[in-house]
């Protein structure tokens, strides 16, 4: 070309594509994001196969310390109703009371003692259920026993008492015995105690 727009001299400008700088954040980006899914996916494999710290393996626990079951406490060696002597008293205004209970009792293997009104020291003051009262050695042995079938009765022990025998002093608050079959699961579960859940040591 010539005239006014004539160019001079042996170097000519060279024209540059513009650099396609959208593509390679986007790329980046991309990366990116496949590695951290990678990583995600390896660490759940990890738990998965070392058994570490899923939700299903920390419930129940605190953190970071799992639950285990305390040794099962041995079975006690109780003694039958038939080897325990019980003394059925009446501490309330209603007849008849003691013997319709001493006849219960002696139909679930108890043998029966003396059968009447309570002594004066108990005789119209006992609110509640009963009193079971005996000796300081019937405390875990037959006073166990018989409170699995009367639910809510206070246990007392005597320690100048002597014999094996144990009194029953029906209160105010007495209907009936618990029923047979809830007085058999009580027993069964005073023998032979369940573990219960303990926290590991330093949690």
């Amino acid at each position: 070309m010539g005239g006014q727009y004539r160019i001079t001299g042996d170097k000519y400008p060279r024209m540059r594509r513009p650099r396609r700088r959208g593509r390679l954040v986007l790329l980046a980006v991309a990366s990116a994001a496949v590695l951290g899914v990678f990583g995600w996916g390896t660490l759940q494999l990890v738990d998965i196969f070392t058994g570490g710290g899923g939700k299903a393996s920390a419930a129940g626990t605190k953190a970071g310390c799992p639950a285990e079951a305390s040794p099962s406490p041995s079975a006690r060696a109780l003694p039958e109703p038939r080897r325990i002597t019980v003394n059925v008293l009446n501490a309330t205004t209603r007849s008849g009371l003691a013997k319709k209970t001493a006849d219960e009792l002696k139909k679930r293997g108890f043998t029966i003692g003396d059968v009447g009104n309570a002594p004066e020291e108990y005789d119209k003051k006992v609110k509640g259920t009963g009193v079971l009262l005996g000796p300081v050695s019937a405390r875990d042995t037959s006073l166990s026993v018989l409170a699995a079938q009367l639910s809510g009765a206070e246990r007392r022990t005597d320690a100048a008492r002597k014999g094996t025998a144990v009194d029953l002093i029906l209160g105010d608050g007495f209907e009936q015995l618990a029923k047979k079959a809830d007085a058999d699961r009580a027993l069964a579960a005073l023998a032979s105690p369940e573990p219960t859940p303990a926290a590991r040591k330093g949690c």
